[in-house]
């Protein structure tokens, strides 16, 4: 085990960035941590490295990003017009359906060992909710959960679809 934990973030403000470029960052920094993960397999826990935790803070041109398990189906425009309107479109590994990001919306993508903090991703998830919940009540917007689902949702989303409150991921 290593006893090395590192519970710090380090907070790297993007900008504007390009969805692809962000992306690849975070890989890189992704695999920088277990770089240091796999060299510490071979040391004594008394010369083990700790991980690094980031938070990278940006916005992005209009894009389109598709998950795992989405259906371009669901896609409000047609995949070819995309460049027309000066949007891109990605495949990404990531679980759930189609997001947008745009200029003027604020993307937070954490990059954690989450050994570090705890390892029930289940928990990090819950934790990560909570946290998104009790900074909109900070700025006066009402924001909750869909109970079974994964996700907040706020106060001028409403959907008959999901009663209360719609999905957002």
């Amino acid at each position: 085990m290593n006893h090395n934990l590192n519970k710090q973030t380090i907070f790297i403000d993007l900008g504007l960035i390009d969805y692809q470029k962000a992306w690849d960052y975070q890989t890189e920094l992704f695999n920088k941590i277990l770089d240091v993960k796999s060299e510490n397999r071979n040391l004594p826990v008394n010369e083990q490295r700790s991980t690094n935790n980031y938070l990278l803070f940006c916005e992005h041109p209009h894009v389109f990003t598709i998950g795992k398990s989405g259906d371009e189906k669901n896609l409000v425009i047609p995949l070819a017009s995309l460049s027309s309107i000066g949007a891109s479109y990605h495949q990404i590994n990531r679980g759930g359906d189609i997001t947008y990001h745009g200029p003027g919306q604020i993307v937070v993508y954490p990059v954690l060992d989450l050994e570090n903090f705890f390892t029930d991703i289940h928990q990090y998830m819950r934790t990560l909710e909570e946290s998104v919940i009790a900074t909109l009540k900070e700025f006066g917007i009402v924001a909750g959960r869909i109970k079974g689902l994964t996700g907040v949702c706020w106060i001028g989303m409403m959907s008959e679809k999901h009663g209360k409150f719609a999905r957002l991921e």
